[in-house]
């Protein structure tokens, strides 16, 4: 019995994980998908993916960004690229909702700089030129 469905495992359907990250429009390149994978930052199942790793329908794939970590459920298999509506249609997000961000409505621009960081703004030159007597 552990035979069939270890077969069955094989005949299913498979696309390798750096083509389907590729074609979900997660990388916009299929070398950066694969650069991905080979850095540790795709894992399949759990287990940390290499690009030739093969993906099928019910596989949890997650993924870690420079934004966070996000978590899908594979739904369809893609070999070729197609529009991002199609894209969408690839996958099941299940990843946690991002962090509240500290918004900030209008810029402040510093109240002081500290001396000798930079050099001066015009200000402050004719303040030293005050200071040394000239004008």
């Amino acid at each position: 019995m552990a035979d069939r469905t270890a077969a069955a495992v094989q005949a299913a359907p498979a696309v390798r994980i750096d083509r389907w990250l590729w074609a979900t429009r997660l990388y916009k390149s299929r070398s950066l998908a694969a650069e991905a994978c080979d850095g540790g930052k795709v894992k399949v199942n759990g287990h940390t993916a290499k690009p030739h790793k093969l993906v099928r329908v019910s596989d949890a794939v997650s993924v870690t960004h420079p934004a966070g970590r996000k978590e899908f459920t594979v739904v369809a298999l893609a070999e070729r690229r197609g529009p991002a509506s199609e894209a969408r249609q690839l996958y099941e997000d299940h990843s946690p909702p991002p962090p509240p961000r500290e918004e900030r409505s209008v810029f402040v621009p510093p109240q002081f700089r500290p001396h000798g960081a930079h050099r001066p703004t015009k200000r402050e030159r004719r303040q030293i030129g005050k200071l040394r007597g000239r004008r």
